[in-house]
């Protein structure tokens, strides 16, 4: 008696199973190019300055890494005013673009019809057509002492209460705080206005009927509805301000004086001029850590830690 073994059948992948793999493997090499990209241009940049924040040595001699970690603190205390003028400079320039954008943003996205809402939109992007650095000597021009904002000013006898609370100084206001809160409100502007917008033109109208018929005021269908809709947009938009506002160093230069200084020109300074580059990566080590701290706490705060 003889016996047959018959050959198991081939194992085969069912066309479904084929199919997620290759959309998975296709994802990945997807994001190869922005993950090579965040490693080449952010990953390793951030590796070399953390090692050079840590050297000590000089241009001349060479900087050699010895953990000097005193290097933090020196700087911190050296620059700790540097860090206070960036982050009040920062700060009301994106409370100030707050207060400006919403309402214009609220306009373009309820008020306007089509034809004026997109003219709208190509004015707030209109000077990203134009240098950063254009744009700021614009102002140092518009903001001369004999341009016409100190000529209304004095004629309004603004400047005046405006030297009495530390604004501006010498009845001037080219070289103060004032300057350079107005150079960075109108330069980081749009940067509000556009997730604002955005927001804003996302609410569904039904909603406003929905309040109207329920005999709702317009401020309270504004604080009931609108607002906390586009609170996100009011997160985003003051994130994307507050942030570079605070790295900032060309409106600090250009429209303030020696007394106007933020980090960012502590920063230049270091790398450029005195060429002590430990301090100035550490520098930058340090605004880096206080903005992630604060924009930690802000998200918390805000309630929206989801859009991190």
């Amino acid at each position: 008696m003889t016996t047959t073994t018959e050959a198991a059948p081939p194992q085969v992948v069912p066309l479904e199973a084929a199919r997620k793999k290759r959309r998975k493997l296709t994802a990945y090499w997807l994001l190869l190019p922005g993950i090579a990209w965040l490693v080449v241009f952010f990953a390793i940049p951030m590796v070399y300055q953390g090692s050079t924040s840590l050297q000590t040595g000089s241009l001349e001699q060479g900087f050699k890494l010895t953990w000097h970690f005193a290097t933090y603190w020196d700087a911190l205390v050296e620059y700790k005013w540097h860090f206070v003028r960036s982050f009040s400079y920062a700060a009301i320039a994106t409370v100030l673009c707050l207060a400006i954008g919403y309402p214009l943003a609220y306009t373009i996205a309820f008020k306007a019809n089509q034809r004026w809402r997109n003219v709208i939109l190509i004015l707030v992007i209109a000077p990203f057509f134009t240098s950063f650095l254009i744009r700021t000597l614009a102002w140092k021009t518009i903001l001369s002492d004999g341009g016409p904002v100190v000529g209304a000013l004095n004629h309004l006898h603004l400047l005046a209460l405006s030297d009495a609370v530390g604004l501006t100084s010498g009845h001037r206001v080219l070289a103060t705080p004032l300057a350079v809160v107005c150079g960075l409100t109108y330069n980081f502007l749009p940067f509000m206005i556009l997730p604002l917008y955005t927001s804003l033109e996302r609410i569904d109208p039904r909603l406003h009927e929905a309040a109207n018929d329920l005999y709702a005021r317009p401020f309270t269908i504004f604080r009931k509805v609108t607002f906390p809709i586009s609170l996100p947009g009011v997160v985003a938009g003051t994130l994307l301000t507050f942030i570079p506002a605070s790295g900032d160093y060309i409106n600090a230069q250009l429209l303030g004086s020696p007394s106007e200084q933020m980090v960012g020109n502590g920063i230049q300074k270091q790398f450029l001029n005195v060429l002590a580059y430990p301090t100035a990566a550490a520098l930058s080590f340090i605004l880096m850590a206080l903005i992630l701290g604060m924009v930690t706490v802000y998200m918390r705060k805000a309630g929206t830690e989801e859009l991190v």
